[in-house]
């Protein structure tokens, strides 16, 4: 079970032969300024791990509209709700339109707290005791395709021609092994989809945007916790995908782990890719409470207000990547990322 559900309900490292690089020769990083020159050809935001704090949706949603009023779009990788139930989705949805956030604009990732309602007997009654209190894998896989307007995990969105990836598992473990909880499973569907999908893109000369919940192991921040280190049943294969492309940016939530820490940025190098400079895989905080390493093998709260996302634009040139404090209104850190080849 993930270490935070009911709690969240209530109130540069080396793989196995694998490097990542950060603040490598070909990414500059600064605590402000920069990006200077061409006008974007998009810039959108992303967040993650709403988590059913609304409040904190609302402060980063305004906090964006002053920030992107003419954005592309807003990307968000997952644990959307609390547990998953359809009327948590509901209100995650007004206050998107009371904020004026088209539906068109959003590209969603699911997360594991997606697939919470089995632990409770009823909203207000929690009976993990009792999992899966005649829940059905697949009616949370329904709520989250009703709630994002399509038929699959998987998914692309444009904003302004930048390619968005949404990925995530296609199963709920527990229904299927009772050792496993909240581990990321794909199927060979998606992994096809997925190579098309970035093939395509990269004979066009575009760099992708794949979004998807789950950290990928011993990249950034809290990926090298005991906590996080096996959340993708197929790592090593997802990773031989990706790792071919050096203009892939892999943008990932989770651990809430805090974006003022040095990692929160990296580039993951894959053995026999041939791509020696690997890809960006980027951490996009939490909206809902922060974390940061405890020092023990474990993870601590991080003290006070803490609301956090990230700015995304794309050059033709460069990607410039944008840590925001939503609720402060400050950026805390930024990294500009050059592209293999300009369009």
């Amino acid at each position: 079970m993930e270490r935070r559900a009911v709690l969240g309900v209530a109130a540069g490292a080396v793989a196995a032969g694998a490097t990542v690089a950060q603040g490598s020769a070909h990414a500059v990083e600064r605590e402000r300024g920069g990006g200077a020159g061409r006008r974007p050809v998009a810039r959108f935001d992303v967040i993650s791990d709403i988590q059913g704090d609304l409040a904190d949706l609302r402060v980063a949603l305004r906090d964006m509209a002053r920030t992107n009023p003419r954005g592309s779009g807003l990307a968000v990788a997952g644990d959307i709700t609390p547990r998953g139930y359809d009327a948590e989705y509901a209100q995650v949805r007004a206050e998107l339109a009371r904020q004026h956030v088209r539906p068109g604009d959003l590209a969603w990732a699911i997360g594991n707290h997606e697939f919470y309602v089995p632990k409770w007997r009823d909203p207000d009654t929690l009976a993990e005791e009792t999992w899966p209190n005649g829940t059905t894998e697949d009616s949370l896989f329904r709520s989250f395709y009703r709630f994002a307007g399509r038929g699959s995990v998987y998914a692309e969105k444009l904003f302004d021609g930048i390619p968005v990836l949404s990925l995530g598992t296609e199963k709920y473990l527990h229904y299927h092994d009772p050792k496993l909880w909240d581990e990321v499973w794909l199927s060979e569907a998606q992994f096809a989809w997925l190579e098309d999908r970035l093939r395509y893109w990269s004979r066009r000369r575009r760099p992708v945007m794949v979004v998807s919940h789950h950290p990928l192991p011993d990249t950034v921040s809290g990926s090298r916790n005991a906590l996080y280190q096996h959340d993708y049943v197929q790592a090593e294969r997802l990773l031989g995908i990706l790792g071919r492309y050096r203009d892939v940016f892999f943008f990932c939530g989770h651990t809430h782990w805090d974006l003022t820490l040095s990692d929160w940025y990296v580039r993951r190098v894959v053995p026999g890719t041939a791509n020696p400079e690997g890809f960006s895989v980027v951490n996009t905080g939490a909206v809902q409470t922060g974390y940061r390493d405890d020092g023990k093998g474990g993870e601590v709260a991080v003290e006070g207000a803490f609301n956090q996302g990230l700015q995304v634009e794309v050059y033709r040139d460069r990607v410039r990547l944008r840590a925001r404090d939503f609720a402060r209104a400050r950026w805390l850190k930024e990294i500009t990322v050059p592209l293999s080849t300009a369009r």
